[in-house]
């Protein structure tokens, strides 16, 4: 197994390991293609004279997609490396993105929508990638810094695709993200070597290892403990420009630079991952995040059953949820891809469907229950309570851990 990342003198050589600066690019443009264009949302509604909730499935659905495509995205990743699949899915990525640029119509604009979603290769497989490279919780350190040099993407995502649409359209925030995609696809053929070391036989022989890691308690731990977790945030996603216009009065502009704050957190819970992980270990951490998770959406809770409409009393207590959320899923990725080291990319695929999976439902279910005569609190409540799941799901693989050894020890960890 390697063990350190690639030192800054070999940087742009495809035979070793890649810089982490990559690993942060290649996962940051999947970050950014999800949230750069959520202050055009009500814009986008009126281009296409379509139904709010319709577009909002540019949200809701492609997450979706995005939990399907990571259950094949793993085994391809173990079974033909790591390099070629995020090669192909960042091509097909880019297609796509010209497509929802020059969409005439909703349906055609969804359409390649859903095919972007390819670009979850970058998150999958850079979890992936830092698993081949070093043990459990170096790995969550290490996962801790990629996501918190990853989230000052998606920090400023939203700031920047509020002022293009304000002053160039919706397409823009789109147009911007082709650019920067193709950039990220040239970095990462000069700089991303194979790190998969022992590819798998056949491509069915790692379905076949599915059952394995779903017999593992721990893994399902892991995996839930991640999918409450980001349901707090994809809640947030599905809702936040809804409340904001509907209950808040704020312009796509204003919406662009609150949503900074909340990816300011994450950052901030990033930081605190990839400097105490290894000392506290990844479940305690997984549950301290959690923890935070549950007081952000409680503060939220309180104030606006008090009457306090305002946009600091979602944002300020966003930014509590973001730190929590920074603490919590890089020590939950961490967790299930060491269940089984050996099938870390299908571990990192299914274990990431469950997540987004679970993350498109908690959107989906939010989006449909907001309306201009409730436009809050059941995006509010929503977010309490799959915190509070996600507290009791980390506290499970705590109960587990006592019992079941070192990761990768036990087939029913």
């Amino acid at each position: 197994m390697m063990t350190n990342p690639r030192p800054a003198s070999n940087w742009l050589k495809r035979d070793s390991p890649p810089h982490i600066f990559t690993l942060v690019a290649i996962a940051g443009i999947a970050a950014l293609n999800m949230n750069i264009f959520l202050p055009s949302l009500p814009s986008m509604a009126s281009f296409f004279d379509a139904e709010f909730s319709v577009v909002q499935l540019a949200i809701s659905a492609y997450l979706g997609v995005t939990a399907l495509l990571q259950l094949i995205i793993g085994p391809l990743s173990d079974r033909f490396g790591r390099r070629p699949v995020i090669l192909w899915g960042m091509g097909i990525f880019i297609v796509a993105t010209i497509g929802c640029i020059l969409a005439p119509t909703i349906e055609i604009f969804l359409a390649f929508r859903m095919l972007q979603a390819t670009i979850a290769v970058g998150m999958v497989l850079s979890r992936a990638i830092v698993r081949d490279m070093v043990p459990p919780n170096q790995a969550a350190s290490m996962i801790g810094y990629v996501t918190m040099g990853m989230s000052l993407v998606p920090m400023f995502g939203p700031m920047i695709g509020g002022f293009l649409d304000a002053a160039f359209g919706w397409q823009a925030s789109f147009t911007m993200v082709l650019a920067l995609g193709i950039l990220v696809l040239a970095l990462t053929w000069f700089d991303l070597g194979e790190t998969n070391q022992h590819k798998s036989a056949n491509f069915a022989s790692q379905f076949r290892a599915y059952p394995e890691l779903i017999k593992s308690r721990r893994f399902w731990g892991y995996s839930a403990t991640a999918a409450f977790s980001a349901g707090a945030f994809f809640a947030f996603l599905g809702g936040a420009s809804f409340v904001s216009s509907q209950a808040l009065g704020l312009s796509s502009q204003q919406l662009g630079m609150f949503f900074g704050i909340v990816s300011l957190g994450y950052m901030l819970g990033n930081f605190v991952s990839g400097r105490f992980s290894q000392r506290f270990g990844i479940n305690l951490m997984m549950f301290f995040g959690s923890s935070v998770c549950v007081l952000g959406t409680l503060i939220i809770l309180i104030l606006f059953s008090s009457g306090f409409y305002h946009p600091m009393s979602l944002f300020g207590p966003m930014f509590i949820v973001g730190l929590g959320n920074g603490m919590t899923l890089p020590n939950a990725n961490a967790g299930m891809v060491s269940v089984r080291p050996q099938l870390a990319g299908s571990a990192s695929g299914l274990g990431g469907t469950l997540t987004i999976g679970g993350g498109a439902a908690v959107s989906a279910f939010t989006g449909a229950m907001l309306s201009p005569e409730q436009p809050v609190l059941p995006l509010v409540i929503t977010m309490f309570v799959v915190s509070c799941l996600a507290v009791i799901t980390a506290l499970y693989v705590i109960y587990v851990a006592r019992n079941a050894g070192e990761l990768g020890s036990d087939t029913f960890e």
